[in-house]
């Protein structure tokens, strides 16, 4: 039994562990990165900054440090988004998923909300906002330029001004062109298109009219001028990423480049980049078979932005010749069926690594799809997480089946181990040598009653990366108090569930939902034989109350699940001990553990 004790001591020393961690680094240090964030921020919003009109400089010339067109330019201060709005010309953007405007200034995406998400969950509060022209607080735009030299003169940048070809506004049926001559005779004709969801495709047509060849380079960048107001959690990536040919994978981090100013994987050919947060991200797709230079930057000339940008190598076009550059643009949700038809339809390599599935999406994303499909057929993410649960234990029923058998046998096994303990009294050595024997004439696994548990936590993460991850989850609702299933339990039992007046810290929002948890996981350990040692007795006994703790800052999807898994998984149970003819002594245990224990006489 040592052996099995030390097992127990692990398990509980790891919770204690999580527990602690969670409460004494984690609490701790999401509340200090929040205060640095808000304070930076609003130092952000008095000072004045040193930069042009149009956010900062564009990618810089292969091998340079120099800036491009779009350098610093003039003393500026941050002004409110309607007057950012009304300093230069816009085309309307209206389509069924998205509202906003095109900036003819540099023919910048710097004004575009989604229509179908709102901040919160009342159906009346603002739809959500994710791009914002540059001299505002929140500024964060996408631009697609060029670069060229003398001989090209001026190239299509930020303070670029487009002319549009006639009226009208951009929706998923009509785009608009919009044209720019330089003082070289150079025309640039650019076709903006959008679907119906997020994705927009920016065709330049290019004409020589000079008398001799031009050389010049596309480049396309995505800026922000703030980071997300809650700090991430390390099961997601929030920051810059990109999938850049054979490169691969790049997630890189917002203090990474704080720390290091430029992270530069170097040229691909193929692939996408951009600046992702939990569910809303930007991407530029460059043409995919002209090989290009990225970066992924922190500036701090005037105000700091974060800037993920590439350059294509140049393209040489003979006078009189015309040639055609395509680039595509996402700015929106993170939805996933759209992210997989724009991965398909469009031909992006790998572009539904958008969403973070984690290193073990073999089993987090199919886990979502069929939660998906239940949603779609019943109309609610809850009732979607409880048949899925059913789905998953139903796969999980031969091995629990065994196991559940293990532990009937165990039970009918108990008057030996009483007759075992009182033949070896005190001598804990010959006792624990006894009870393997037994347990080995008896085919009698002793940790069958921790199967269950651990069964359930490659399901519990991958539950948990979805319910986190997706936007799918973002203010879905159950029934009752739990109006987002992404959400923690809203309720406290230190304020009778709202019955009082007053709120309660953070650390003390013990909701219904985790008592209900803790309640049934209680019962579940008591369907099992207590432990002849009263260390592991006393682990069985204050497991619930630590994980009731633990969980209730977990979102209330994922404590519904684990609430419901464990009703199933006591039923079960009491299903197999009943037919192998073993008594289901719960509530002889209850007694025994609340109850007046007799002395033997």
């Amino acid at each position: 039994m040592e052996k099995n004790r030390n097992y127990f001591v692990a398990i509980a020393l790891s919770v204690l562990i999580l527990v602690a961690w969670q409460f004494l680094y984690v609490n701790p240090k999401l509340e200090k990165d929040r205060a640095a964030l808000e304070a930076q921020q609003a130092a952000q919003t008095t000072q004045q900054t040193t930069t042009t009109a149009a956010g900062g400089a564009a990618p810089a010339a292969t091998g340079t440090n120099g800036a491009l067109p779009g350098a610093a330019a003039g003393a500026t201060t941050t002004e409110t988004r309607e007057q950012a709005l009304a300093r230069s010309a816009r085309v309307e953007i209206d389509t069924p998923a998205l509202a906003g405007s095109i900036n003819l200034t540099g023919a910048r995406f710097d004004d575009l909300k989604l229509k179908e998400f709102h901040e919160t969950v009342d159906k009346t509060s603002p739809i959500i906002t994710l791009l914002s022209p540059a001299e505002t607080e929140h500024g964060y735009f996408a631009e697609i330029g060029y670069v060229g030299s003398e001989a090209t003169g001026q190239m299509p940048g930020p303070q670029t001004v487009w002319t549009q070809d006639g009226a009208g506004k951009l929706t998923q049926t009509t785009p608009v062109k919009l044209s720019y001559t330089n003082d070289k005779g150079i025309t640039f004709t650019r076709t903006i298109s959008v679907d119906e969801h997020y994705m927009f495709t920016v065709t330049d047509s290019i004409e020589n009219r000079t008398e001799a060849p031009i050389a010049l380079s596309a480049y396309g960048r995505t800026t922000r001028f703030f980071k997300p107001t809650t700090p991430s959690v390390y099961v997601l990536h929030e920051g810059f990423i990109g999938v850049l040919g054979d490169l691969g994978l790049h997630e890189v981090k917002y203090k990474d480049t704080e720390k290091d100013t430029t992270v530069a994987p170097g040229k691909a050919t193929g692939g996408w980049l951009g600046i992702t947060d939990k569910y809303w991200a930007t991407a530029l797709v460059p043409p995919q078979t002209t090989p290009y230079e990225t970066r992924f930057s922190y500036f701090q000339d005037g105000r700091p932005r974060y800037q993920a940008d590439y350059r294509q190598d140049d393209v040489t076009i003979a006078p009189g010749q015309t040639i055609e550059v395509k680039n595509l643009f996402f700015g929106g949700a993170k939805e996933v069926p759209i992210i997989d038809q724009y991965k398909t339809s469009y031909s992006i390599p790998r572009f539904d690594l958008m969403i973070d599935w984690g290193w073990f999406w073999f089993f987090t994303k199919p886990m979502f799809q069929l939660m998906d499909f239940f949603y779609r057929y019943f109309g609610n993410f809850g009732i979607a997480i409880l048949i899925t649960t059913i789905v998953v234990k139903g796969l999980f029923f031969p091995l629990a089946s065994k196991q559940y058998a293990s532990m009937a046998n165990m039970k009918k096994m108990q008057p030996k181990m009483e007759e075992l303990k009182a033949k070896h009294g005190d001598d804990r050595m010959a006792l624990q040598q006894a009870m393997m024997q037994l347990y080995k004439e008896e085919k009698i696994n002793p940790l069958a009653g921790c199967w269950p548990i651990l069964l359930q936590i490659p399901v519990f993460f991958a539950l948990y990366k979805v319910i986190y991850v997706t936007i799918e989850m973002r203010h879905a609702p159950f029934f009752g108090w739990i109006r987002d299933l992404s959400a923690p339990d809203p309720t406290s039992l230190f304020n009778l569930f709202g019955l009082l007046p007053y709120d309660v810290p953070h650390v003390l929002l013990i909701g219904v939902w985790p008592i209900i948890m803790g309640i049934t996981m209680f019962l579940q350990m008591r369907m099992n034989p207590t432990p002849p040692d009263p260390t592991q007795a006393m682990i069985f006994t204050w497991m619930p109350l630590v994980f009731t703790f633990m969980l209730a800052s977990f979102p209330a999807g994922l404590v519904i699940y684990w609430a419901w898994n464990n009703t199933l998984s006591i039923v079960q149970q009491a299903i197999i001990m009943k037919r192998h003819g073993v008594k289901i002594e719960l509530f002889d245990n209850l007694k025994g553990l609340f109850g007046k224990k007799t002395k033997p006489s």
